[in-house]
Formats: C-alpha cells, structure tokens, sequence
C-alpha cells in the first residue's frame, strides 16, 4: 500500500485539500496518548460550504452521501496535517461520528453517514472499519447538511 495519504486518496481518486483552520476557539485535533480526536468537519471545499440544507427538505440522500464523504475527506485532512504528513503513523480508526441536519420525519441517518464510512474504509482497508453514531439534529452550522468526527489510533512513535 503507498506510503502517504495522498498516495492512498489518488489511488480511490480523491486529491487532498489543504486542512481547514478552525473559525473558533478550538483545535482542529488534539492527540491524548495513542488517540488522535479530529473536531468536527464540515462539507467545505475551497472556502465554501458545498451541502446546504436539510436532508429530507432541501438535499436528497444521494447528495448527503456525497456531504459526509467530503466530510470524511476534510477529516482525513486534518489527521493529515496532525501526523505531519506520515500517514504511516495512523494504525486505524476507532470511531466516526455523523451528525445529519434532518427533517423530523428523515430516517436514514445511517445511509447518509455510510458515505463517510465507506470512504474512510477504501482508503483503510481494514483498519479503516470503526464503530459510529448516526444521530440526526434540527441544525448544523452555516446550515450544512452533515457534519463528521473522527477518533484515529495512532502508533507510540
């Protein structure tokens, strides 16, 4: 398997955008010994918020796939940037975390998240399968329809 992350994204066709910088007092990440948390990470490509809207109302469930991948792939951007570009340091991820701007009748949070889930388990393999919550809310911020955290295990070195 290629050595870096964005060896391994060009391999799936993805090309990896540079990490976004927090709009807030908070860390994008932030390493507690073997554990890599990743704040949350939004559907932003270029500067600008690409999903908007509510799944159910405004975006269909194929485009909120399409959010929570972009979302993944903004994680894996940050989990980028933390390792200093040696991907080799990630062992995999524990966990994923989806958050879906829903209208109250919406019921396939799942299959939105399985849009962030997937990519993260094609670019992995194996140790990209986690376990994860797919909980639906009222609102994101700037009104995006998904929103993704991550916790990656990392090696002691």
């Amino acid at each position: 398997m290629a050595a870096t992350l964005e060896e391994r994204l060009k391999e799936v066709g993805i090309e990896l955008p540079p990490a976004v910088t927090p709009g807030a007092n908070f860390s994008p990440t932030k390493r507690v010994g073997n554990l890599l948390y990743v704040s949350g990470q939004v559907p932003v490509t270029g500067g600008v918020d690409k999903y908007v809207g509510k799944l159910g109302v405004d975006v269909s469930l194929e485009e909120g796939q399409a959010a929570a991948r972009l979302c993944a792939i903004n994680v894996l951007s940050q989990v980028n940037q933390a390792v200093g570009g040696d991907f080799d340091k990630v062992v995999g991820c524990v966990r994923l975390g989806g958050f879906v701007n829903a209208a109250a009748d919406f019921k396939d949070h799942p299959k939105v998240i399985n849009g962030a889930s997937d990519l993260i388990v094609a670019v992995l393999g194996d140790a990209g399968r986690h376990t994860r919550a797919a909980v639906g809310c009222n609102s994101l911020p700037r009104g995006v329809a998904v929103e993704v955290d991550a916790i990656f295990e990392l090696s002691s070195q």
